[in-house]
């Protein structure tokens, strides 16, 4: 009667929560800043995203997931106690159900290791679903139904390619490349190509702001700012589009890389169905701009972007939630496997 059901996709770059009859409720940086005199954490979420890279030596700032799995498992629990007391309050009273989202790749040590910080952090239930089948239900796929449905999440720390029929998953590849990744190679090629280093920040806005997979019917540019490692001085420089896209272009053809070797595992049947339906991009890297239309080019078949590629995720989780007789076999799969 009083229980407050939740859906956590328990991302590496961001943290959302699905609370039932509410919709997505929360949407916060998987990131903590941890005070190491006192080994107290200080802040989580936007807050503490704010002070990556300008924190003094005593604080620092800490994302405990690394490529989709918990790379520090005592910060992880702590932000997630605090992320379920924000949204549900007193956990002592009210010990919420919850379904958790983890990548389809990792380990069983990996997965009990997500379910015991959420138990850990005031959850009285834990139930595991993976993300690719959560992010077709998020995008209001069919997954009910005997046709094949292909789903590509790109997130920040991993890439999920999912072909999903009867509510199962028939083909997957699992690859340790997102958004995070991108960061990082346009990070090296700005130093390779400027001796400018800059910071994890300012590589997302770069690749949020000109960013790009496909070429631009209208190149863009912009002026960053970073330090100079011939002389160790600030120092401006532009960038264009078409630089940004040759520093991503190594990461984005694992991507298909990885799409094309799901596809080839794909038995003939569903494969007539994904040419007939396309694939549905979700996540994060969903939104690099004309990432669709080299993936179109690349294999020959429509590619949709869902509606809202970065809640897809966590709505599938509530999903779960709002249908759990009918959605059981979704999260008792992944039950079985932890």
């Amino acid at each position: 009667m009083f229980s407050k059901d939740i859906g956590i996709d328990l991302g590496t770059a961001n943290t959302l929560i699905f609370m039932r009859g509410k919709g997505i409720i929360m949407r916060e940086p998987s990131v903590v800043a941890v005070d190491t005199k006192t080994d107290t954490v200080r802040c989580v979420g936007a807050e503490a995203k704010r002070v990556i890279g300008r924190t003094p030596g005593s604080i620092v700032a800490v994302r405990p997931l690394k490529d989709g799995v918990i790379a520090d498992y005592d910060i992880t629990t702590n932000m997630l106690r605090l992320f379920i007391k924000r949204v549900c309050g007193n956990t002592v009273l009210f010990r919420p159900r919850i379904v958790i989202c983890i990548p389809s790749g990792v380990t069983e040590v990996e997965r009990r290791a997500v379910s015991q910080a959420a138990l850990n952090a005031g959850a009285r239930q834990v139930m595991i679903m993976e993300e690719p089948m959560a992010a077709a239900v998020g995008a209001g796929l069919p997954i009910e139904d005997p046709t094949g449905n292909m789903v590509v999440d790109i997130g920040g720390g991993t890439s999920e390619v999912a072909v999903i029929s009867l509510g199962g998953v028939v083909a997957a590849r699992s690859i340790r490349v997102g958004g995070d990744e991108f960061d990082q190679a346009i990070i090296a090629y700005i130093k390779r190509k400027h001796n400018l280093l800059i910071g994890e920040r300012t590589a997302e806005q770069i690749k949020i702001e000109i960013g790009s997979a496909y070429p631009k019917e209208i190149e863009t540019s912009m002026d960053i700012k970073g330090r100079n490692l011939v002389d160790g001085l600030p120092k401006d420089v532009e960038i264009t589009s078409e630089e940004i896209r040759e520093a991503l272009s190594e990461s984005i053809s694992q991507v298909i890389d990885a799409i094309k070797e799901t596809l080839e595992r794909t038995p003939p049947e569903l494969s007539a169905d994904i040419i007939d339906r396309g694939i549905t991009l979700t996540g994060g890297g969903a939104l690099l701009c004309g990432l669709d239309q080299l993936i179109r080019e690349a294999t020959g078949i429509d590619v949709h972007v869902a509606e809202n590629p970065l809640d897809c995720v966590a709505t599938g989780a509530g999903a779960v939630l709002d249908n759990l007789d009918l959605l059981r076999e979704v999260v008792a799969d992944a039950e079985r496997k932890s």
